[in-house]
């Protein structure tokens, strides 16, 4: 039976689109697009869900802690779980906040740094080989109560999706543009809403289908 791990942030966990700062709430497996991709593929395929969110694909964070970093969280979770067949990568979304100040080209190259711990020939052994799918978040939209922390990352997270699926074939890596299947809710400009979830679940199910 083909594993997936399914390696995010808040969009990954299931976090809903958020009307107020400082509520956690959680999509149940039943709307999460992790898990509903799964039910698409049937009961031979196993998951395993890493959305934390506020991560990052390279980054700190300088109020909640380093553990937000996807380099670390990356590292951590492939000596963690295993054998997998397919690590499925899509972060980018929190690398667009302001406090970063960082430009599409060193967002990408946060990504470049998972990639290279993915393909890693120690990692690729520890699990008898695995592909790795990347898909590229939507663009954020700068609206709601986290507007001021997402301020100028519409027009980067615009800039992303040419340049993930270029370093997608550099690495030899299987791409996705979420963003051609869905859009942020208009609540908070970052979150998916429920359908959303749905409409992207079927998409990677049928790529992930296409990768085993």
């Amino acid at each position: 039976m083909p594993v997936i791990l399914t390696f995010g942030d808040s969009n990954t966990h299931g976090t809903p689109p958020m009307a107020t700062l400082n509520e956690y709430q959680r999509f149940g497996a039943d709307i999460r697009w992790p898990t509903r991709a799964m039910a698409a593929l049937g009961s031979n395929w196993i998951l395993v869900e890493e959305g934390l969110p506020g991560r990052t694909a390279q980054y700190d964070d300088a109020v909640v802690g380093p553990h937000l970093n996807g380099q670390l969280g990356l590292k951590i979770a492939l000596q963690s779980h295993g054998p997998i067949d397919i690590l499925v990568i899509m972060l980018g979304t929190n690398d667009v906040k302001a406090e970063f100040g960082a430009t599409p080209e060193q967002i990408t190259g946060g990504i470049a740094g998972l990639l290279a711990i993915a393909m890693e020939p120690a990692v690729q052994s520890r699990h008898q080989g695995f592909k790795v799918l990347l898909v590229c978040p939507p663009p954020v939209e700068e609206v709601g109560p986290l507007q001021a922390m997402f301020y100028g990352g519409a027009a980067k997270s615009r800039a992303l999706p040419a340049l993930y699926a270029a370093l997608a074939r550099a690495y030899g890596a299987e791409f996705m543009d979420a963003g051609r299947v869905v859009t942020v809710s208009p609540i908070d400009g970052v979150h998916y809403e429920d359908v959303a979830h749905g409409n992207l679940a079927v998409a990677i199910a049928e790529k992930l289908a296409e990768m085993a």
